[in-house]
């Protein structure tokens, strides 16, 4: 599907924003699925009427099954920008995520070595540093229970590969839907109730704070937490 107007979050000359559709990838793989990149320079092409090759910049990305606020970059200064901003770790990301369990502590730090298995796509969590393993750290809280269902907000501090998912499910907390880490089934529709809710940083040109905030996915299920 295209990307369009309404899935814009934010625009200027410098960075373009889009509220990514869980099922999405960010960058073309392996499937040769159409990705979003490509969706989003096909939006700019027409919005603009480009026909040379549009730039777009990728520096952050969101698992495949997850959805919310992805950030490019529209120039290659403000690619490079953002890429520092991003290591220094200036951005701000808050996801939301539904889980089944009630976690034991309502709000909390969580921090694990994180291990992947490249072959497998799958990401361990280990209570101490193991060899090839990456520190990572979230905190979160307890917003909201609806229908047996209990919503975190969650803030990452670092940006590792299946963070909050392996983070989560090791507290006894797996996302719904997320069978590869701990839930009992599966989405049929591919998706993980999982949601990069708001990004918050300083603009790479303009140095305005700037503030990103994501609807959550209409699919007869995460709509109902929109007012917590």
């Amino acid at each position: 599907m295209p990307v369009s107007e309404k899935d814009i979050l934010f625009e200027d000359n410098h960075l373009i924003a889009v509220n990514k559709r869980a099922g999405d990838i960010v960058q073309v793989d392996e499937t040769g699925d159409e990705s979003l990149d490509e969706m989003v320079k096909k939006y700019i092409a027409i919005k603009y009427n480009k026909p040379n090759e549009v730039f777009l910049g990728v520096m952050h990305r969101l698992d495949r099954p997850v959805s919310g606020v992805i950030l490019f970059a529209r120039t290659s200064k403000a690619l490079s920008r953002m890429n520092d901003v991003f290591k220094n770790r200036e951005v701000k990301k808050t996801y939301w995520a539904v889980v089944r369990n009630k976690p034991a502590a309502l709000s909390g730090t969580l921090v694990h070595y994180l291990l992947k298995n490249t072959q497998k796509n799958v990401v361990t969590a280990h209570a101490k540093e193991v060899p090839g393993s990456q520190r990572a750290e979230l905190s979160y809280k307890l917003i909201g229970e609806l229908g047996g269902y209990y919503l975190l907000e969650v803030d990452p501090l670092t940006g590792r590969s299946h963070q909050i998912r392996v983070q989560l499910a090791s507290m006894g907390c797996p996302i719904v839907g997320d069978n590869k880490y701990g839930y009992p089934r599966g989405s049929r529709k591919g998706s993980i109730c999982l949601h990069a809710r708001k990004l918050q940083f300083i603009h790479p040109v303009k140095k305005e704070p700037v503030t990103i905030f994501a609807k959550l996915p209409v699919d007869g299920f995460w709509e109902r937490f929109e007012n917590f």
